[in-house]
């Protein structure tokens, strides 16, 4: 095997997905804060009519890596919209967020 070659295999990364994670969680509604060390994407799903939501799904980035998220996904949304067309956004409705521990008032 050429070195080059050997070199390509180290480089490679196994990923191994557990079925109820490769379920996914359906989210309509992404909530983003941070501090001066992380990024905080929390990941809901509203129902309409409801008054209540939870957080589904939570994930915490370094700066760097929200940074290099974003760049990956304006990616896709390019080659998506390429592919695909221009993806239309509305204004989303304003919604008073009330986010805090489930069971307190």
């Amino acid at each position: 095997m050429s070195e080059k070659k050997e070199k390509q295999k180290q480089k490679q990364l196994n990923i191994a997905i557990d079925e109820n994670i490769a379920d996914g969680v359906y989210s309509n509604l992404a909530i983003i804060n941070h501090s001066t060390s992380e990024f905080i994407v929390d990941f809901v799903n509203i129902m309409p009519g409801s008054p209540k939501a939870k957080v589904k799904s939570r994930v915490i980035l370094t700066p760097e890596h929200a940074k290099r998220f974003k760049i990956a996904l304006n990616d896709n949304i390019q080659r998506y919209e390429k592919s695909n067309g221009i993806i239309e956004t509305n204004e989303p409705p304003k919604i008073p967020l009330n986010f805090g521990l489930a069971g307190k008032a």
